[in-house]
């Protein structure tokens, strides 16, 4: 099919990059993320344009946070975006001369992951992206399964406690307020005022009161033993393995790809998150057991996936 363009729309930067049939990136180009919905999608054919020069397009496939519909068109809800029912294939269309299909973003990861990352070679993976939220995608027999009206694998916002945590979402008891970004900052905060004795190493990578810790502290501090940041990467995989298990039960994968910022970290989150999955997991004992394995695409994947889709004319059931 030719040369393709994925767009990864961030919260600071749209990335536009020609991709080819094999998943190489072979030019980018960024330009900031405005702040209004028509200025973004101004800013999205500018970054297409930016990328294609000197080269022969086919399609575009854009990433986009929020529900896209099933024809791959119609963004109809975003959270960190003002698009409601946002005809998003149309405009970027009309703006740039090429055929344009809309993914969702977490999907797009997905897809790229499946295709030219951890999961080649495997026909069922389902993956989760533990970032600042909880995304994920489901591939099952070599399809990425979007359900009827196209907004399935919103893993984050499946319920696992009943009137838990109130979530963005305006739910209660979401997955991603207990395993995510947001949770593992939250798990060192709490722990480290309860108990400042066991987080001195901790407190002292940031302002020195636990309101000053920062992701990146935790890490910090995790690998160098602070007992309050690696209780909280504990307390982290405790609910991501917990939510495994149970995809487990749906979807029976060979395969669970974990990507996002957290999984950067590698070991420190895999292994306590494959201890929990394999806890939780029904009948763990006398099953085959799917691989958690880290993801390797990593900011990469959503741009690279979206490209590919691209060339799908209808890959999606």
């Amino acid at each position: 099919m030719g040369l393709t363009i994925g767009v990864d729309i961030g919260g600071t930067k749209i990335a536009a990059g020609v991709v080819d049939e094999e998943g190489n990136i072979l030019s980018t180009f960024k330009v900031p993320t405005p702040t209004t919905p028509e200025a973004i999608v101004d800013a999205i054919a500018s970054a297409v344009e930016g990328a294609r020069a000197g080269h022969e397009i086919v399609g575009v496939g854009i990433g986009a946070a929020g529900y896209v519909n099933r024809q791959r068109s119609t963004v109809y809800f975003a959270p960190n975006i003002d698009w409601r029912t946002e005809p998003l294939k149309e405009k970027v269309e009309a703006r740039t001369g090429l055929p344009v299909v809309v993914e969702n973003d977490a999907n797009a990861a997905a897809w790229g992951e499946y295709r030219f990352g951890a999961g080649k070679g495997h026909r069922n993976v389902i993956c989760i992206t533990l970032g600042t939220g909880l995304g994920g995608g489901i591939i099952i027999g070599n399809k990425l399964r979007r359900g009827h009206f196209g907004v399935a694998a919103e893993f984050g916002h499946i319920r696992m406690v009943p009137d838990g945590l109130l979530c963005g979402c305006g739910s209660q008891g979401c997955w991603e307020q207990y395993a995510s970004g947001r949770a593992l900052v939250r798990y060192a905060k709490q722990r480290a005022n309860a108990t400042p004795e066991n987080a001195e190493l901790l407190l002292s990578l940031g302002d020195g009161t636990p309101d000053g810790i920062e992701g990146k502290h935790i890490s910090m501090a995790a690998r160098q033993g602070d007992p309050v940041a690696t209780d909280s990467y504990r307390e982290l995989a405790r609910w991501a393995g917990a939510g495994l298990a149970d995809l487990a039960s749906l979807f029976d994968p060979s395969a669970f790809i974990v990507g996002g910022g957290l999984s950067d970290e590698g070991e420190l989150v895999l292994d306590p998150i494959r201890k929990s999955y394999k806890r939780w997991l029904v009948g763990g004992n006398w099953r085959p057991v799917a691989d958690v394995i880290a993801a390797q695409l990593g900011n990469e994947a959503g741009l690279v996936g979206a490209a590919d889709l691209a060339r799908e004319p209808d890959p999606i059931m």
